[in-house]
């Protein structure tokens, strides 16, 4: 049996339905009824609801499982420490391969989630359990899109020029699933996943702007504003741990560049990683046919 954490998640949505229609026996780990529903619905039967960071659903979730999918709860202040516990309860529950997703360059500790990552990844190496390690660069993200598609404006919170790579989340699930369905050969592996292209802010919008055919300029916003848009509030601190990884997300991508390599990816999939043009042009095609309905 695969267990799969964050199952209706950024990946869970993608890679869930990878694996069964690789027939695997799977059970999936969602904080929420509403996820729980959304997965049977789907035609996942074994479905635990809870905290991950509670003990009791950690020990209800692993039971009786083989191999672990780990993906961490973003922005929680206690990520470290239930990763940490699920390492542990997967020891103890006998799987025999635990499978984590991480970050690309987990070295860089002055980023606040790559330090968690690194010391989760360390632990994980010395469990003694069989590992495999998934180290994606940034997600090509849709909301990103939606102010260049509508406005003309590609908004980030960083320094404009400096290089960043990125990955499709959908090769990241592709590779997910592989690992999971034959983990003897990806055993004691630790993988960077990155799509091709170094890419300024500038560079975004230009490729933006071939696909929209309008003009599309980068612009800067202020780590604050970033932090409340992300956070979903005008006080940031009310939320200390999160305006601080973001923070630290702001400052550490206007000093120095966050780049990649594509060739382990490219072996992986056996194919050319997906692109930002691509990923552009699938996102453009369905806000273009979302517009059209609503006009209708």
């Amino acid at each position: 049996m695969i267990l799969v954490t964050a199952a209706n998640g950024n990946q869970g949505k993608l890679l869930i339905p990878r694996l069964l229609a690789a027939g695997a026996e799977l059970r999936a780990c969602v904080r929420s009824d509403e996820s729980a529903r959304t997965l049977r619905g789907i035609g996942v039967t074994d479905v635990v609801v809870g905290d991950i960071g509670d003990p009791d659903v950690l020990a209800r979730a692993m039971h009786g499982v083989e191999k672990v999918y780990y993906v961490g709860p973003a922005l929680h202040p206690r990520e470290r420490a239930m990763g940490i516990a699920a390492v542990d309860a997967a020891r103890a529950a006998g799987v025999r391969h635990f499978v984590l997703s991480s970050v690309l360059h987990a070295i860089i500790t002055d980023l606040v989630q790559h330090e968690i990552k690194r010391d989760l990844e360390e632990h994980l190496v010395s469990s003694g359990m069989e590992f495999t390690v998934l180290q994606p660069a940034n997600y090509m993200l849709r909301h990103r899109l939606k102010p260049a598609f509508e406005k003309g404006v590609f908004l980030l919170s960083w320094a404009l020029d400096r290089h960043q790579s990125m990955v499709h989340v959908g090769d990241v699930a592709e590779v997910a699933a592989a690992v999971l369905l034959e983990s003897d050969r990806h055993a004691g592996a630790t993988y960077e996943l990155v799509a091709p292209g170094r890419y300024t802010a500038h560079d975004l919008a230009n490729v933006i702007a071939e696909v929209t055919g309008r003009e599309v300029v980068a612009e800067q916003i202020s780590s604050e504003v970033f932090l409340e848009a992300a956070l979903g509030t005008d006080n940031p601190a009310e939320f200390p741990y999160q305006a601080r990884l973001l923070r630290a997300i702001s400052s550490r991508y206007s000093s120095h560049d966050f780049i990649g390599n594509p060739n382990v990816l490219t072996w992986l999939l056996g194919r050319r990683p997906t692109t930002f043009e691509q990923f552009t042009r699938t996102e453009f095609a369905a806000f273009t046919a979302g517009s059209a309905a609503e006009a209708d």
